[in-house]
């Protein structure tokens, strides 16, 4: 009779921490063991949870346990196979670290094999090779750089090696397409099997695509479907899951990755609030080294020796790598007219007191920056509030204006005629645009705005996609391919990722922008894409109102621009980040952000 394991080391039962179990009589020398993890909880006389992090940053601590035992220590194979895997990828990058061997690009010759079809750039093999050095991977190259291509690549020399069968694919919904035309360029008229999951039930195929929003309910079954057979797990837009276990998406990831044989994130935009994010999506390639690697490197503040430190733990093709003609951004100052600024300023007044009352509630103070950001584009907003067409986090009620207040004897008086300078701004720039045969793309945050725009350029035929907009395609397709359609209409939140517009279409205007930094930078690469002509001229405009919010956000996007660039050794973000400026002639709200509004309202940082 095969004796028990003196301990056994597995997920617990809903894959949140590590269980260790000990066998009867070895209670001490479990606790011995259980001191070894800062995050170490005693659940029972034999039992012990840890944090997963914890336990695969530290598994030297695992040699507390006495060694005439080592033999019978026995792993649950998902987990033994997680640590396996963050083993040798450490290796292989301590090595790169202290500059030993060749280097992690430089992975076996790629030989794809079989029905493959699709053409590789220098860029994307240099990528691939890089992909394929380490058993768990990042693609941080832009968008427009084809990381949906080398995936699949990668997708089909572990397929060719046995490593893999098949992969599930976490993406946002507008990139789905993106992966089912690519299937068709590399595969031709042999198609991998790829479906959507549209019920409940994981089908049976070669890639199965899911979106973020369905994970939390779907990680249990998506779980079972990669342990049936070995799969890559792919992260696509993984700045999505970028709150990491505080967010549900987030969570969700983390509790599918170890059931993958082989994980891969994709994202142009890893760290668009700062390190924390970075963390997060690296902590998911590899548990508990991946969030130290960051944290050692940027903890002395040089962000220029952080970028040396952190560059073997990922692929980057940088937009300067592209070949793409620059773009011309600038910013456009717009004073407010007199009752739109005594708006303004009544309603700073009001909400410096909300403010100051609950400083430390991010909800409350992301509320304040919607209406700050209302009002610096059109006081009507306020009084109508956001629809239900915005995404939840930009939903806000019509402006509750106390009675008898500055505010509402302001809000009342206002003159339906007084035009909002940034609407004049945007019918302008579309004037002059149509007047040269060039269409323009118009961004707002808010669904009302777009609306409003709609009636106001109806010269122009505008397409609008919103989050409400049941005919997306076709408006998006009306605005390419009918010469009459000048404009089309949208927000970040909704169309930011997933569609290339640049073909037809090579000016936006930012009529506000928020702290998103990372849905800013996917949605500028809508119209700066691989593909442009080398004599296309890009123009990027943003308006911006004075002395309101538009200027805290700008300020706050431009230092999230500079970390990023720096951290990922990138000059066009770090250009970015510093936007000329041009006379006019026409929420992902953060602490630091927090900081910067409160200063805009007068409230201290600290009671």
């Amino acid at each position: 009779m095969t004796p028990p394991p003196s301990l056994e080391v597995r997920f617990t039962q809903d894959d949140a921490r590590v269980l260790l179990r000990a066998s009867s009589g070895l209670s001490n020398e479990l606790g011995q063991l259980a001191a070894g993890f800062a995050s170490a909880a005693r659940t029972g006389l034999l039992t012990a949870e840890v944090e997963l992090d914890d336990l695969l940053l530290n598994l030297n601590q695992l040699l507390r346990w006495p060694v005439v035992l080592q033999d019978s220590v026995v792993w649950q194979p998902d987990l033994a196979r997680l640590a396996e895997g963050n083993a040798h990828d450490g290796h292989a990058v301590q090595q790169a670290l202290a500059g030993q061997g060749a280097g992690l690009a430089d992975a076996d010759e790629i030989a794809l094999e079989g029905e493959w079809q699709a053409p590789l750039t220098d860029f994307q093999l240099r990528d691939l090779r890089k992909l394929m050095s380490l058993r768990h991977s990042a693609n941080f190259s832009v968008p427009g750089a084809g990381k949906t291509r080398v995936a699949l690549a990668l997708l089909q020399l572990l397929r060719q090696s046995g490593q893999v069968h098949r992969a599930l694919v976490v993406a946002p919904k507008s990139a789905f397409s993106a992966w089912q035309d690519e299937n068709l360029v590399a595969y031709g008229a042999a198609p991998l099997r790829m479906r959507v999951m549209d019920s409940m039930s994981p089908p049976d195929c070669d890639v199965l695509l899911v979106n973020y929003e369905r994970l939390p309910d779907l990680a249990p079954r998506l779980a079972a479907w990669l342990r049936r057979k070995p799969a890559l797990l792919v992260l696509d837009e993984a700045h999505r899951m970028k709150l990491g276990p505080a967010g549900a998406w987030g969570s969700a990831c983390l509790a599918l990755g170890p059931f993958a044989v082989r994980r891969l994130v994709l994202t142009g935009t890893p760290a668009p609030n700062g390190s924390r994010d970075l963390e997060n999506i690296l902590g998911f390639v590899w548990p508990g080294q991946g969030r130290q690697h960051v944290r050692d490197a940027v903890a002395s503040g040089d962000l220029r020796a952080a970028s040396a430190r952190l560059r073997p733990l990922y692929a980057r093709t940088k937009k300067s790598e592209l070949g793409l003609p620059p773009v011309n951004p600038v910013v456009r100052r717009l004073p407010l007219p007199g009752i739109h600024r005594e708006i303004y300023q009544a309603l700073v007044g009001e909400a410096s007191a909300r403010a100051r009352a609950q400083r430390d509630d991010l909800g409350t103070l992301g509320r304040i920056v919607l209406y700050l950001l209302m009002a610096a584009t059109s006081p009507a907003l306020l009084a109508a509030g956001a629809t239900r067409y915005e995404p939840l986090a930009y939903r806000v009620p019509p402006l509750d204006v106390p009675p008898g207040s500055r505010l509402e004897e302001l809000m009342r008086d206002l003159p339906s005629y007084e035009m909002s300078p940034k609407f004049a701004e945007v019918a302008a720039i579309v004037h002059a645009n149509a007047a040269r045969n060039r269409k323009t793309l118009v961004w707002s945050t808010f669904v009302r705005n777009l609306t409003t725009m709609r009636r106001l350029l109806s010269a122009y035929n505008p397409a609008l996609v919103h989050g409400g907009t049941t005919d997306r395609e076709d408006e998006i397709a009306r605005f390419v391919g009918d010469p009459s359609c000048r404009v089309l209409l949208s927000n970040p939140a909704t169309l930011g990722e997933g569609i290339s517009l640049h073909h037809v279409c090579h000016d936006a205007v930012y009529v506000d922008r928020d702290f998103a930094a990372g849905r800013f930078l996917q949605s500028l690469d809508r119209i700066h894409r691989l593909g442009l002509p080398p004599d296309t001229v890009t123009n990027i405009t943003i308006l911006v109102s004075d002395a309101t919010i538009d200027e805290v956000v700008e300020g706050r996007l431009a230092a999230k621009l500079t970390f990023m660039g720096s951290v990922l050794d990138d000059e066009a973000l770090l250009e970015l980040a510093d936007f000329d400026e041009e006379p006019t002639e026409g929420a992902g709200l953060n602490l630091d952000d927090r900081a910067r509004l409160l200063e805009h309202l007068g409230v201290a940082a600290s009671a």
